[in-house]
């Protein structure tokens, strides 16, 4: 007798479960998302269309669907599905799934063994799977929010192939809420005795950004609304205001796309070049907790360093890049920490805007005077035609001299004068100021000599 059984991608939901599992797509037509892999055409789509798919990873954020289509793909295939959870097995309950699997291998029976969360098991738990995906008795479909690079041994790696997926958008989480409330059979009305539900567009784009692309979050909110609200005239009625009473805590209106997005990073921004950090922790929380995405933030913190900044304080950008590495790493909400010190580094940090003024006037001379050659001498001259053309010809390396700086110009003649950095007198960069004046003395002298 099999341990499991085949799996029905039509079959009804079994009662009393959560709307998400209620509302999974039965089939390719109705999985949202994920189109770079499962629109019309698509490779993915073809092969499994085509019942030839093989071992496969899917690397991708939570709530994005990845057990849902490891059922469609059993289903569409034909294939007993196997769930397993690299977080409640070990290597016995592995051992005793494939020698199950091959046997309805060996019957003629194909299996698909999906294994939640991979990147838990460790490498000899993986090793284990390698006999039975080599000869063909399980077909390996793996789903994991790490990267598979780091949390997936080589030699399991080398026989499935990776395919990512990516957060939904909030216009994807929108229809999916919308097909819930449409749905009288498994969708939010099941839970509500059959009551109709009706949303406020508003309430349903703000449990979107609260969901942050993870479509369990934003049924397990739709759910709890509906259920937690009165009928009235016999219609339950969800709005922006009883969503924020239900769960108990302000969803923050807020559009990634919109003025909001702009108007709350050009208050942080401003926030900082004024050395306010609390002012800057706040619409940095603002941001995070509306559901900005963290490394947007993080790359607006890194422009910051350099243009407000820069060389008045070198570590502003160590500071910054530290924090968007600590984002990527850890993910959010622990990453959020790591925001808000680069954020109160940036507040109390000297400011300086000379490299952006210089790099802006480059950007002008660039643009607006000819761009003469490089000067011969500051050419490399590999091969004799180039000596003879003059190629390096009266270059003077500064190592040889005894002030280590040379006279000889280092600008085109038509911009042979012109000065870009003109360093402030804040922090680390009044020591620049003294150091700059003194090489131009050396210059000059060294010039003088001559």
């Amino acid at each position: 007798m099999s341990l499991f059984p085949a799996f029905d991608a039509q079959a009804a939901p079994a009662p009393g479960r959560p709307l998400a599992d209620r509302m999974r797509p039965r089939s390719l037509d109705e999985f949202l998302g994920q189109r770079h892999l499962l629109a019309p055409g698509k490779p993915l789509r073809r092969q499994i269309e085509r019942d030839e798919l093989g071992s496969i990873l899917l690397w991708g954020p939570p709530g994005v669907g990845k057990t849902t289509l490891a059922r469609i793909i059993a289903g569409v295939t034909r294939r007993l599905f196997v769930p397993f959870s690299a977080v409640t097995s070990g290597i016995r309950e592995i051992r005793q799934v494939m020698a199950d699997a091959e046997r309805a291998w060996q019957a003629g029976t194909r299996t698909i063994l999906f294994v939640d969360e991979i990147h838990r098991f460790n490498k000899a738990q993986q090793d284990a799977f390698l006999p039975y995906v080599e000869k063909g008795a399980i077909t390996l479909i793996g789903a994991t929010t790490e990267n598979p690079s780091f949390e997936v041994n080589s030699a399991l790696l080398s026989r499935a192939r990776v395919y990512v997926l990516y957060a939904l958008g909030e216009d994807e989480i929108v229809a999916l809420l919308e097909r819930a409330l449409a749905d009288r059979e498994r969708g939010v009305a099941a839970a509500t005795g059959g009551v109709p539900v009706e949303a406020e567009p508003e309430a349903l784009r703000r449990i979107a950004v609260f969901a942050n692309g993870d479509a369990r979050v934003a049924y397990n909110a739709l759910e709890a609304v509906a259920t937690g609200v009165a009928p009235e005239a016999g219609v339950i009625r969800v709005s922006a205001q009883r969503l924020e009473e239900t769960l108990q805590r302000k969803l923050l209106l807020y559009d990634k796309a919109g003025e909001e997005h702009f108007n709350l990073i050009s208050a942080l921004h401003k926030s900082l070049r004024n050395s306010d950090p609390d002012a800057g922790l706040y619409w940095l929380g603002r941001m995070l907790e509306s559901g900005e995405d963290p490394l947007y933030v993080a790359r607006r913190l890194v422009r910051f360093a350099s243009e407000d900044v820069g060389l008045a304080d070198p570590r502003a950008l160590e500071q910054a890049m530290a924090a968007q590495q600590a984002v990527h790493f850890i993910g959010m909400p622990e990453g959020a920490l790591a925001l808000a010190q680069a954020c109160a580094y940036l507040a109390l940090a000297p400011k300086s805007n000379a490299l952006y003024v210089a790099y802006g006037e480059v950007q002008r001379d660039v643009q607006e005077t000819t761009g003469q050659p490089v000067p011969l001498h500051l050419r490399n001259a590999p091969t004799a035609l180039m000596r003879g053309l003059g190629y390096g010809s009266g270059y003077e390396y500064a190592h040889d001299l005894e002030a280590k700086v040379a006279a000889m110009q280092c600008l085109p003649d038509n911009l042979r004068d012109r000065r870009y950095y003109r360093p402030t007198r804040e922090g680390w960069e009044a020591r620049a100021a003294e150091r700059l004046r003194e090489l131009r003395d050396l210059r000059d002298s060294t010039r003088d000599k001559s």
